[in-house]
């Protein structure tokens, strides 16, 4: 493990074990250093698994327990959902790159505010609580814009999901032709000039 992750422990007894400060810390400590961007990994102090999803997991559900959540019960509810569904790979997909997408406008953001205030932490963070209160309208504008990006990359996963599918059901042995071809359809309606031929031969016989 590289030098430059911070290694934290956990023992038995539940308690979480900084190595880089050589002392005991909490879920609050561990949230600070996800906050601040410091990379960081867990591990169980006697079998040297890795805890790190197990502890950011635990930091979500106190956050969603408090008094400020950000998923609905009708999101969980529909995450719950997904698990063990053919969906479920393809749902993880879009959540990331759709966090990935806010990320980069935050950023963007934080970059303009940066070039019109100077770096300093203080007054960047006293005008973004009044951007946000202020500018409701055009904070609006910005996550509508995000929407419709978001919108456009799920439908380019449904249609890349449909080939996928297609190239896949082609792959089968059907005899002289593929699913969805025009070949297909023809193979499913009768010949008329057959039909007409064997309605001839018929009517000869009764003659």
């Amino acid at each position: 493990m590289a030098e430059s992750v911070r290694l934290i422990k956990k023992y038995p007894n539940r308690r979480l074990y900084d190595t880089k400060t050589s002392s005991y810390i909490t879920l609050v400590d561990v949230k600070e250093l996800v906050v601040k961007g410091e990379e960081f990994h867990v591990i169980d102090a006697k079998s040297g698994e890795d805890l790190t999803r197990s502890i950011l997991l635990q930091i979500i559900l106190e956050e969603e327990g408090g008094g400020a959540p950000m998923f609905s019960s009708d999101v969980l509810t529909q995450f719950i959902r997904f698990y063990g569904s053919a969906m479920q790979g393809m749902m993880g997909s879009y959540l990331e790159r759709n966090v990935q997408l806010f990320n980069e406008l935050q950023k963007r953001m934080q970059e303009q505010s940066k070039s019109l205030l100077g770096d300093n932490p203080k007054l960047n963070q006293d005008w973004w609580n009044q951007f946000l209160t202020f500018q409701g309208p055009a904070m609006q504008s910005l996550i509508s814009t995000y929407m419709d990006q978001s919108r456009n990359m799920f439908t380019q996963m449904q249609e890349q999901l449909q080939n996928q599918t297609r190239n896949m059901l082609s792959g089968f042995p059907f005899p002289g032709f593929a699913p969805g071809s025009k070949d297909a359809a023809a193979a499913q309606q009768p010949d008329a000039g057959a039909s007409q031929k064997g309605t001839s031969a018929e009517s000869g016989k009764k003659d």
